[in-house]
Parts: structure tokens; C-alpha cells; sequence
């Protein structure tokens, strides 16, 4: 399986000339979505979710679909019958080749005045768990974790605690559109070797269009 990162949240995965891609949101390209058979989205922010970018990825390919939960299915599913699938945690299956669990439920807490939005996070293929705006811990064994590593629901310290609740092989940092260049050297340290620990696992972070064989 490649990886590729997408900018901000949004991966593309690339198995046996198959695509699926997850969160093409607003701070990805505008095509982020195109091309792919596949497209999960975890949640409605707009840095998840791109309305625009969806349309065009089905537009472009009738074979295209779309497995999401109901807040974004509901913008979609008039204009594409059959076409946009509404999931929710516990729920599996197939899509483009990969096999998806469905994980988690409610977005993290931004702050106690503000309402919490449903959020699910994927497993793909048993191995890259992609948790959206949440610390999900996804109660199985994976080998790549997608991290959420700067947002205003968290700090370090918390992320630090995740990986170590999750324990995965590898942590790949995603969530990370806000960082500027100053902040990511100070993120490496304290997720890396020289910082606290996270488990063991190997800690890395892709520049946008880089790709990452799993």
C-alpha cells in the first residue's frame, strides 16, 4: 500500500492500481479527490470536507463513491443516488479493494461552550488508522497511525498520550496545516527520540506529495 499526503488531513492510499483517498478538505488541492474510486470523510469541517472537491471527484468518475456519516452524506446524497454511503462506528466494509472498520463517534472537545459534532475514524486494510478530530483509540492492533498533531482541541501533551494508547509501528503526522516551519522542528523533538517517548513507535511526517510505501 502507498501513502501519500494530500496536505493538512487528506491522505491518498494506492493499492493494486486502486485509489482511495480520506478528508479531501479545504486545505488539500482542489483535485485531492479526483480520480479516486474510494473517498471516506470523517467528519463536516471544512478542513475535512469540501463539498466542491467531493462533487468533482463524482462528477469526473461515475464509478466513484463516497462512505461518510450522516451530517455530510445529507449535503451529498440528492445528487449522487446510490452513491454516498452513511456509516457509523462498528460498521465494515469494502471500498475500492481496502477493507474499512469504522471507529469512534464524536469529534474532540474544542471547548465546553461549543457543541460536539460526530466524527468517525477508518482502518484501512487492518493497518493505517485515520482517527479525524479525535483520539480515538481503536481497540485493535495498527500498524500506522495517522496523527492529529496540531489543532484547537489539543496539545502536545495529549497527542504524546495517544500514541502511546494506541501503539502503533509508525506515527504519521497529519492535522498539521496550521504548523508553521518554526513549530514542526518542536513537534519532532518531543514526539521523536529526544522528547518524552510515544511507545516506541517511529514518528515521521510527509511534505505534501510525498509518498510513503507501507
Amino acid at each position: 500500500m502507498r501513502l501519500t499526503k494530500q496536505g493538512h488531513s487528506s491522505v491518498r492510499l494506492e493499492k493494486d492500481g486502486r485509489t482511495l483517498v480520506i478528508d479531501p478538505g479545504g486545505f488539500s488541492a482542489p483535485d485531492a479527490a479526483v480520480g479516486a474510486e474510494a473517498i471516506l470523510v470523517t467528519h463536516e469541517h471544512p478542513d475535512h470536507f469540501d463539498e466542491g472537491r467531493l462533487r468533482a471527484a463524482l462528477e469526473a468518475d461515475p464509478a466513484s463513491r463516497v462512505w461518510t456519516l450522516r451530517s455530510v452524506a445529507e449535503q451529498l446524497s440528492a445528487a449522487f443516488p446510490g452513491r454516498v454511503h452513511t456509516v457509523g462506528e462498528g460498521d465494515a466494509f469494502q471500498a475500492a479493494g481496502f477493507e474499512i472498520e469504522v471507529h469512534g463517534q464524536l469529534h474532540a472537545v474544542i471547548h465546553p461552550d461549543l457543541p460536539r459534532i460526530t466524527n468517525v475514524g477508518y482502518v484501512v486494510d487492518g493497518a493505517v488508522f485515520h482517527p479525524g478530530d479525535a483520539l480515538t483509540v481503536p481497540g485493535r492492533p495498527v500498524q500506522t497511525l495517522l496523527l492529529p498533531v496540531h489543532a484547537p482541541w489539543n496539545k502536545v501533551s495529549e497527542v504524546i498520550d495517544y500514541v502511546r494508547a494506541v501503539r502503533p509501528t509508525r506515527a504519521i503526522d497529519v492535522h498539521d496545516g496550521l504548523l508553521t516551519d518554526l513549530a514542526r522542528p518542536i513537534y519532532d523533538r518531543m514526539l521523536g527520540p529526544g522528547g518524552p517517548g510515544v511507545a516506541g513507535a517511529d514518528h515521521g511526517r510527509l511534505a505534501v506529495g510525498e509518498a510513503l510505501d507501507l
